[in-house]
């Protein structure tokens, strides 16, 4: 599950990628098509997210993963759209998640005896 929150002044390749259920390799190609996402690297070429790099990510991940936009049409928006207007977007759909889920729970209550 994707925090809603990111407390850690850094995070790993890894925690980045299984925090969104991705591959490294994706986490690396996207670096390659969305110039705004540029971790540090350490001494040794270990990337570094920051707290801004993860919320980039999530953007990324929430227009191509989860509304399907094609990595030219994540970029045109994530240019063009106001971040807080994909942070709105998101809000809506967690809080449609979250109805879902409670429509679930009043049908799993009405059923018992």
């Amino acid at each position: 599950m994707i925090p809603t929150e990111f407390t850690k002044r850094y995070y790993s390749i890894g925690e980045a990628a299984a925090m969104f259920d991705l591959k490294t390799s994706t986490l690396r190609f996207w670096e390659k098509e969305f110039p705004e996402l540029q971790p540090k690297k350490s001494e040794s070429g270990a990337r570094k997210y920051t707290a801004k790099d993860m919320e980039k990510l999530r953007q990324i991940h929430y227009l191509v993963k989860e509304r399907g936009f094609t990595l030219e049409g994540a970029r045109l928006k994530l240019k063009h759209a106001p971040e807080d207007q994909i942070d709105h977007e998101d809000v809506v759909r967690r809080l449609q998640k979250v109805k879902a889920e409670l429509d679930q729970f009043v049908k799993t209550i009405k059923t018992l005896p």
